[in-house]
């Protein structure tokens, strides 16, 4: 991790009146404005998921045809494990088109809350909220030391290239893990690596939300901060179970 060049020695020094971070050449005022149009994004999402979590949980006919085990219930769990990726392209490539980049995000993230919701089919309630709790705590506590490591001077720019490498090689790891299967021992190890690797995408993707998205690039600000909590969800849920 390495600071600023230029305030190295005395980044209290180097704060324009009111800046976010070192050397801001921009309105603060309009750069917290991104930040929090963001974060209320994030936020209506993370509640959207819920809501659409708890409705695959507690609805009982839904939960009883994906249990089933049929031909319609594995083609229904695959449909929606693979709907969020099919969204994922138009609202990308129309995603500083508004007002259809956020419809596109709203469906998008129906379709990732579903999959989540089919996730928690197959965990115990309590389990499910110690991972909720566990991820809440993890994602404040990581944003506030960014936000603090950003007004100091620090980047963390520098972890992209790690990240996704890391990214890669978890996405190896569970192609082999469905090929040959590695028990709870493989699981718990890849859930623990997994809630690493998104745990250091949160601090990237949020010190990018600070220093380097354009104000017209929300939607896919949001997504990766979305993305990343959703997948330390499963992660540590992994783990838990």
């Amino acid at each position: 991790m390495g600071k600023h060049g230029k305030c190295s020695h005395d980044a209290e020094a180097c704060y324009p009146p009111g800046g976010m971070y070192p050397y801001m050449m921009e309105s603060p005022q309009i750069r917290w404005a991104f930040v929090r149009k963001v974060y209320m994004i994030v936020t209506l999402q993370l509640l959207l998921t819920v809501a659409v979590a708890a409705t695959v949980n507690l609805v009982g006919a839904i939960g009883a045809f994906f249990r089933s085990g049929t031909r319609a219930a594995l083609a229904a769990i695959i449909g929606v494990m693979i709907s969020p990726f099919i969204v994922m392209i138009p609202m990308i490539l129309l995603r500083k088109r508004h007002p259809i980049n956020l419809v596109l995000l709203a469906l998008f993230t129906c379709c990732l809350s579903f999959s989540v919701g089919l996730v928690c089919l197959y965990a115990n309630g309590v389990i499910i909220l110690e991972a909720v709790t566990i991820t809440l705590l993890v994602v404040v506590g990581l944003t506030a030391y960014t936000f603090w490591a950003a007004k100091r001077g620090y980047d963390f720019e520098f972890m992209g290239p790690f990240l996704v490498a890391a990214v890669l090689i978890l996405m190896v790891f569970s192609f082999v893990r469905i090929l040959f299967p590695m028990g709870k021992t493989g699981t718990m190890v890849y859930g623990c690596i997994a809630a690493l690797v998104f745990s250091g995408l949160i601090i990237y993707d949020t010190d990018n939300l600070i220093r380097r998205f354009s104000y017209d690039e929300y939607v896919i600000a949001a997504i990766e901060l979305y993305l990343d909590i959703i997948y330390l969800f499963e992660a540590i849920l992994r783990v838990l179970k």
